[in-house]
């Protein structure tokens, strides 16, 4: 999930050393788990999987409606990335409801706020493959909607 701030950074959290990947900064989210028999795993399923993540990874809640499909994206070894765009919030709010999470319950141990790729090498650590792509796309994607914007 791509949880932007209210001045358009977006929040990247580092995971926990008991997780996958520990230390790699990233931003919410994790794989989607199946649906129940006879249930599709659509583009409703995944809001609902985003969504769950969200919450769970950094305390804010939002509905499946509110995230806007951004990018479907293919990894390496044939996965599937499904990036959605959360509604923005102020940066002090993030950080309130993510200190607001029981430490053992979180996958993340810290949050950073980033704008673009230059940010990356201010986060000590290894890096989400896909975070300079998506940050680069993000910020080309902003500088079209300024230079639109009358």
């Amino acid at each position: 999930v791509l949880q932007r701030t209210d001045d358009g950074r977006l929040l990247v959290g580092r995971m926990s050393p008991t997780t996958a990947a520990p230390g790699r900064w990233q931003f919410p989210g994790g794989s989607v788990e199946p649906p129940p028999d006879g249930e599709r795993l659509d583009l409703a399923a995944l809001r609902r999987n985003a969504v769950r993540e969200l919450t769970e990874e950094t305390g804010v809640t939002t509905t499946p409606t509110e995230l806007e499909l951004w990018a479907v994206t293919r990894g390496q070894y044939g996965s599937v990335g499904v990036l959605f765009l959360a509604p923005p919030l102020p940066e002090a709010a993030l950080r309130e409801r993510f200190t607001a999470l029981a430490p053992p319950e979180r996958e993340l141990v810290e949050l950073a706020f980033v704008r673009s790729p230059a940010d990356l090498p201010g986060l000590p650590g290894p890096h989400a493959d896909y975070l300079t792509p998506v940050l680069r796309h993000l910020t080309r994607q902003q500088a079209g909607l300024r230079r639109r914007t009358p």
